[in-house]
C-alpha cells in the first residue's frame, strides 16, 4: 500500500468515525451516507438473486465450512481459522484452508498479464499454493499476511490463494485430496456452496457504527446474521454488555449456536531468530516500544500493559501496512532514544518486517490463540458436525 493510500484510507476512518468535523467532512459523510444505501440495495439484491437460483452457487464434491464476519477487518479471525484447522486435521480430515489473498502480489509480470487477458489461446493460471502442508511455497507478499501466517503456524493443511475459490477449491481436491474446505474470510463469498457458515463478531464493537460501507465498515446489513449456523464471539471478556448482544443477535437469528473466546496471549518470539521464545513473564516491569499495523492496536498494546510492560514509544500504521527498513529503523532509534529494552509488534505484522542487520533492540512478537470461555459443546457440536457431513 502506497503513503498516499494509507493516508485516503485513514482520513476515510476519521470521517466515518466522526473524528473530523468541518463542513467539508460534514458534506462528505452525507455524501458517503448516501451512496451507503445504494450499496445496502446492490448487496441485498445480490443475495435475493443467489437465494432465489438466478444466480446458482456451485457445489465441488467437497464439505465446504465459511468463516468470515460481518465487519472489514478486526474481528480476530486467523486464530479463529486456525483453530479449525487444527482440530478438523486432528480428527482425520484432509484440510485446505482458501484465501483471496487479501493485498498480496502477484508474481506475474504486467507483460504476462497483458498476455494473458489478450491471448487467442486461453488458459487458466493456477491458484497460488502458500503451503502444500509441508513446506512453504510463497513469501509473505506473494501470499498475503493472513495466508503466509496460517501457512506458517499449521502442519499438513494446505494453504492456496486465488481470487476465484471455486477453482482453488477443485484444484485443493485434485491435487491434496482434499476433503474438508475452510473458506476464509467466505461469509460473502456465495459463488462456492458452504455446508456451514461461521459468522465472528467482535464483542467490544461487534457492527462498527452500524452503517454498510462506505458510511461504516459493514460489508453487509446486520440482519444477514440470520445467515450464521453458529456466531463466535471475539475478544470476549465475559462482561455484562455481552448479554445485550447476545439478546440483539437473537432477534436476528434464533438458531445459530453461540460461542464466547477470547485472544489468549501465549508466548514472546524473535521476529528475526524464529523458534527462540520467552514466557510472558519476560515482559513484567520491562520498558518496551510497541509497533503495529492492524484495524485495532489499542488492543495489542492494552495485552502488553495487562503483562506488566510499559510502552514508553508506540508507532501504528494502515491495516496490513508492509514496513520499510528506513521506518523500522527510525522506529529502532526513538525506541531507544525513549528508553526502551524491546521492541514489540504482532505475529501478523511479523511477516512484513524486512530483515534488519541492527540487533541493539530485539524485535519480538506476541503470538496469540484462541481461548473458548463458554459454548465449548457448542464448538465440539460443531467440530463433529462438519466432521459426519
Amino acid at each position: 500500500m502506497s503513503k498516499l493510500s494509507e493516508q485516503v484510507e485513514l482520513y476515510f476512518l476519521d470521517v466515518i468515525n466522526g473524528n473530523k468535523h468541518s463542513k467539508k467532512d460534514i458534506f462528505f459523510r452525507v455524501f458517503l451516507f448516501s451512496v451507503s444505501r445504494l450499496y445496502r440495495s446492490i448487496t441485498q439484491f445480490r443475495l435475493w438473486l443467489y437465494s432465489n437460483r438466478i444466480f446458482r452457487n456451485r457445489s465441488i464434491g467437497c464439505l465446504v465450512v465459511s468463516i468470515g464476519n460481518l465487519t472489514c477487518g478486526g474481528t480476530g479471525k486467523t486464530p479463529v481459522v486456525e483453530i479449525f484447522a487444527k482440530t478438523l486435521r486432528k480428527k482425520g480430515r484432509n484440510v485446505a484452508i482458501l484465501s483471496r489473498g487479501y493485498r498480496s502480489k502477484d508474481k506475474r509480470t504486467l507483460l504476462d498479464k497483458i498476455r494473458q487477458r489478450f491471448s487467442s489461446k486461453k488458459h487458466e493460471i493456477a491458484p497460488r499454493v502458500v503451503s502444500d502442508g509441508h513446506s512453504l511455497k510463497l513469501d509473505s507478499m506473494q501470499a498475503g499476511d493472513e495466508p503466509y501466517m496460517l501457512a506458517s503456524n499449521l502442519k499438513d493443511v494446505a494453504v492456496i490463494v486465488d481470487k476465484d475459490r471455486v477453482k482453488s477449491g477443485l484444484f485443493a481436491i485434485d491435487k491434496f485430496k482434499t476433503d474438508t474446505i475452510l473458506l476464509d474470510d467466505g461469509f460473502q463469498y456465495l459463488d462456492l456452496k458452504s455446508h456451514i457458515n461461521i459468522l465472528l463478531v467482535d464483542s467490544t464493537c461487534p457492527f462498527h457504527n452500524h452503517h454498510v460501507l462506505p458510511r461504516g465498515l459493514l460489508r453487509e446489513p446486520i440482519k444477514n446474521v440470520r445467515r450464521a449456523d453458529f456466531i463466535f464471539l471475539t475478544k470476549s471478556n465475559g462482561g455484562s454488555h455481552l448479554r445485550h448482544l447476545k439478546t440483539f443477535l437473537r432477534k436476528h437469528n434464533r438458531q445459530a449456536e453461540i460461542i464466547e473466546c477470547c485472544h489468549k496471549p501465549q508466548y514472546l518470539e524473535k521476529v528475526y531468530s524464529r523458534g527462540d521464545k520467552e514466557d510472558l513473564s519476560f515482559l513484567k516491569g520491562r520498558k518496551i516500544a510497541a509497533i503495529s499495523a492492524i484495524a485495532y492496536p489499542a488492543s495489542f498494546e492494552a495485552f502488553l500493559e495487562e503483562l506488566g510492560s510499559k510502552i514508553v514509544h508506540r508507532k501504528s500504521y494502515a491495516d496490513h501496512h508492509r514496513f520499510t527498513e528506513l521506518e523500522l529503523i527510525d522506529f529502532l532509534n526513538k525506541a531507544k532514544a525513549n528508553g526502551a529494552e524491546y521492541i514489540l509488534t504482532t505475529e501478523k505484522d511479523a511477516v512484513r518486517m524486512p530483515k534488519l542487520n541492527r540487533r541493539d533492540i530485539e524485535f519480538y512478537f506476541l503470538r496469540v490463540e484462541i481461548d473458548i470461555l463458554s459454548g465449548q459443546e457448542n464448538f465440539d457440536q460443531a467440530i463433529t458436525r462438519i466432521c459426519f457431513l
